[in-house]
């Protein structure tokens, strides 16, 4: 398993190749689409993972709430997850790049930790939001992530960020990334 920290003022993010349902932060973020319903890649996994009940506290969710809009988040248990809380947002869908997707991006990764603030959480894991089914180029995606964890962190208690990259070639881009806009800690 490959992994890269970095150091901000008074947290760090570190960049993990691997399974997103095996952090051992205090949440998770899920990459989940606006009715909370499960789906395929890191929405699937962490629903397997986490059992029907996070299926049915979506439910909830959207129940009171309606369907989350394209950077929403909102918050459920963790179930049968190591993290005891899934924060869900909602990423946009690549169209081009000139329907403010970046802006919509960067407010996914900002209004996760905003709630992960507000619920006193330190630590949270978060995945390529957007990179996978939603087509998101990951060199663009990884730079409006990594700018937006690291403006966000800047205000914020959080002690810890690890995102999670399930290949190589996600790996390498979110590590450009963090070269150019953070400090290397060793």
């Amino acid at each position: 398993m490959s992994r890269k920290k970095y150091s901000l003022a008074s947290s760090q993010i570190h960049l993990v190749q691997g399974d997103i349902t095996k952090a051992e932060t205090e949440a998770i973020v899920n990459a989940a689409n606006s009715g909370l319903r499960g789906g395929g890649g890191v929405d699937g996994a962490i629903h397997r993972a986490a059992g029907p009940e996070l299926l049915e506290a979506g439910r909830r969710v959207v129940q009171a709430q309606g369907r989350l809009e394209t950077g929403q988040a909102v918050i459920t248990p963790g179930f049968n997850l190591s993290a005891g809380s899934v924060i869900h947002t909602v990423g946009p869908v690549w169209r081009g790049g000139h329907e403010s997707e970046d802006e919509l991006l960067a407010a996914a990764y900002a209004n996760s930790l905003r709630l992960a603030e507000e619920n006193g959480l330190t630590s949270l894991a978060f995945p390529a939001i957007s990179c996978g089914v939603f087509g998101f180029p990951v060199e663009r995606a990884a730079e409006v992530a990594v700018t937006a964890l690291r403006d966000g962190l800047a205000q914020s208690k959080l002690s810890l960020v690890e995102i999670y990259l399930m290949s190589d070639e996600d790996f390498a881009a979110f590590e450009r990334a963090a070269e150019k806009l953070l400090e290397k800690s060793f």
